[in-house]
């Protein structure tokens, strides 16, 4: 490992922890990102910056943790499953989301079929089905996009939470199989809420399928 490289690192850690304004603590969190580190202990740093009083302070973390995958997918799914607090899991999900790689498809489809009235997680369950449509749409394992098309034709038919059930339609459009093009169709059918009738109506538009 590179000495000074490290020890600039360690510098760069020690100016987040002791931040006093949310603008000194996203200046290290893209100073921390522009650099490349695979080192957990500024990878663990980011994660605990999630939890930051300031909400722009998180957001400039969940970017940087995305800049620097995969190295941080491990220390995510670690902090996800050690943490009960639902801000911080959110802020996680969010991640995972964006980097979307299949290591994390089994923790999505698990946070999407979670059902929760809490707001906060409902949302979390919206960006976890937005992950798996990310993963399966640029996947070409039939294996991986079979796993995230069954849960996100389930989130589509079955809960009670019409956002859910929205970001689903946008991700199965995504998809683009025509397994997903008949659950669409079938939800045409059984679904109530206009918004996202409208979503569903342009998914199949977009598919190349009319409506029945």
């Amino acid at each position: 490992m590179n000495t000074q490289n490290s020890d600039n690192i360690e510098q760069l850690i020690a100016q987040l922890n002791s931040a006093s304004t949310p603008q000194d603590a996203i200046a290290t969190i893209t100073a921390i990102a522009a650099s490349g580190t695979k080192e957990t202990v500024a990878i663990n740093a980011l994660i605990q910056a999630l939890i930051h009083h300031h909400p722009a302070v998180g957001a400039a973390s969940v970017t940087a943790l995305v800049q620097l995958a995969p190295a941080t997918i491990k220390p995510l799914i670690a902090a996800y499953s050690a943490s009960s607090d639902q801000g911080l899991q959110a802020f996680i999900i969010q991640a995972l989301a964006q980097i979307g790689d299949p290591e994390v498809l089994d923790l999505l489809a698990e946070v999407v079929g979670t059902s929760v009235a809490n707001h906060c997680q409902g949302n979390v369950r919206r960006i976890a089905a937005r992950g798996l449509g990310r993963i399966a749409s640029t996947s070409r394992d039939t294996e991986i996009i079979g796993r995230a098309e069954e849960k996100l034709i389930w989130a589509l038919l079955t809960p009670e939470d019409w956002g859910l059930r929205y970001a689903a339609a946008v991700s199965l459009q995504e998809i683009a199989t025509p397994e997903a093009s008949v659950a669409l169709q079938q939800a045409t059918v059984q679904e109530i809420d206009k918004v996202v009738l409208s979503r569903i109506a342009t998914a199949l538009e977009a598919l190349g399928t009319s409506e029945r």
